[in-house]
């Protein structure tokens, strides 16, 4: 039977929604993967009371527990004294933990505030947890039979500290199976659509099906129980590609995420040594913010309305596919790029910022070896035409370049 673990998140900032808690994901997808049978993630504000009971509570029901956040120096960090008060374990100074925080405040030449001499403190019988990249030691604590982790809310110093000090240590302490996964991204595809699509498979009674849906892309997760035959992972993974077919943008085997389209692209475009140039109308520049940096987006060029359109290209009104792929050849033949990618519309802005429209978007591509165009039905929010969008046109050079057509 996998160990139990729950995550505590303490701050009155997580309560009140002027923080979204990130660390619980990301101790979830590790804890998860580790073999943990992850139970519970609870917040808690700024109230000693509730942070003492929920304490007790959680060492007399699970095997493990990661606390994050409430370690700073300030009246409203109360983890510590909560742990003092609920384990009845009388608060001790740490002369080496206040030597790494002076530490810190010499590294950035500035005096010391009295008040963080508060972190050198911990609960009696604790071990402290070092934090070589800011002022908040963190320290582990067993009561009840549950061992305890208490980490800063600092996601980068929380996640430092948790693969430096604490998951070798789970792995030590506790007997883990670690789990398998297998991730489906894909584009086009709702997860009705991917549920139609995979119904026919027969999974086997231990695998377990999720979903993540997102912009642009939707993600299909299968996870297998420890010691899974391979082959048969593999087996699952040949039937489930097949029946998710030119959707499917990546697989990823393990627990790190799949590859997206820009991924993808960028990795065609890097081993052929080619380039794009892009003209984006619907999604104003958001698909060349996602390929910043690439030495492969040559040129990029934003059209938001028809006059544009005709003051660049000589065009008189807004036509359908074949003026989109004239389009795309013109851009590519200006800029010298392997390939120009255009996206078009009506250019109608009530139909773009009225949810409840659809809109007709053009997508045309033009190589060296002709021309090529998608017609893509989009609704919804403007952030979600936007995004569509602009997947959309790496879609289409997506298909080009792996011969999908």
């Amino acid at each position: 039977m996998a160990p139990r673990c729950e995550i505590f998140s303490q701050g009155e900032e997580i309560i009140t929604g002027q923080t979204v808690d990130s660390n619980a994901a990301w101790l979830s997808q590790k804890l998860i993967a580790a073999g943990f049978e992850l139970t519970r993630h609870t917040a808690v504000g700024d109230h000693l009371n509730a942070l003492t009971k929920l304490l007790v509570e959680i060492s007399e029901r699970a095997d493990c527990c990661i606390c994050t956040g409430g370690l700073g120096p300030t009246g409203d960090d109360l983890t510590t004294e909560a742990v003092s008060k609920a384990f009845d374990a009388p608060l001790e100074f740490d002369e080496r933990a206040m030597e790494q925080v002076e530490s810190i405040f010499k590294l950035w030449n500035r005096p010391m505030p009295k008040v963080n001499r508060k972190q050198a403190y911990f609960p009696k019988g604790a071990v402290r947890l070092d934090n070589r990249w800011g002022t908040a030691p963190g320290f582990a604590i067993a009561h009840n039979g549950c061992q305890f982790y208490f980490l800063p809310g600092v996601p980068s110093e929380m996640k430092k500290m948790f693969q430096a000090s604490i998951f070798p240590d789970l792995q030590e302490r506790f007997s883990l199976a670690p789990l398998k996964r297998l991730s489906f991204r894909t584009f086009g595809l709702g997860e009705s659509a991917i549920q139609e699509r995979i119904e026919a498979i027969h999974f086997p009674e231990e695998i377990t099906i999720s979903f993540r849906a997102g912009l642009p892309e939707v993600e299909l997760k299968l996870w297998f129980p420890a010691g899974f035959d391979q082959q048969e992972i593999e087996a699952v993974s040949r039937q489930v590609s097949k029946a998710l077919g030119s959707q499917l943008v990546s697989v990823e085997d393990g627990f790190g995420g799949p590859k997206g389209i820009v991924q993808v692209i960028d990795e065609l475009l890097t081993e052929s040594g080619q380039n794009i140039a892009l003209l984006e109308t619907v999604s104003s520049g958001l698909l060349a913010s996602w390929c910043v940096g690439r030495p492969w987006l040559q040129e990029s060029s934003i059209a938001p309305n028809e006059a544009l359109l005709g003051r660049d290209f000589g065009l008189s009104g807004v036509g359908g596919a074949e003026e989109a792929v004239l389009l795309a050849k013109a851009v590519r033949e200006r800029s010298g790029a392997d390939y120009g990618l255009v996206q078009i519309w009506n250019f109608d802005q009530e139909i773009l910022t009225e949810k409840r429209s659809s809109m007709e978007l053009i997508s045309a591509l033009s190589t060296d070896e002709g021309e090529f165009h998608h017609i893509t039905q989009v609704g919804g929010s403007l952030d979600r035409k936007q995004n569509i969008a602009a997947a959309s046109l790496l879609n289409l050079l997506r298909f080009y370049l792996q011969k999908l057509f």
